[in-house]
């Protein structure tokens, strides 16, 4: 398989392979992690927001999310706003 390198000058994301090197997690986990990575940090994460950019629908999104929060990978917290309801 031939490997195409690229000029990177702009527009690219550099990551640690951990994540890539771990047998333990299925390709969509590996892929939906990088693509965290990728995001800028101000980026809300949701699963609409992720069904948005991905082929993937929400359901097999969350259970992506569910793997990766199970391997240590991804911490959630649900916030409450100051009326008590449920926020981001």
């Amino acid at each position: 398989m031939a490997v195409f390198r690229v000029k990177k000058n702009e527009n690219f994301t550099t990551m640690c392979n951990i994540h890539l090197r771990d047998k333990s997690l299925s390709l969509k986990a590996k892929g939906m992690l990088s693509i965290f990575l990728s995001l800028p940090d101000e980026w809300h994460y949701s699963v609409k927001g992720l069904a948005g950019i991905c082929q993937e629908g929400p359901d097999c999104i969350r259970s992506v999310l569910k793997e990766l929060e199970s391997a240590g990978y991804l911490v959630r917290r649900r916030t409450r706003k100051e009326n008590g309801q449920l926020g981001d």
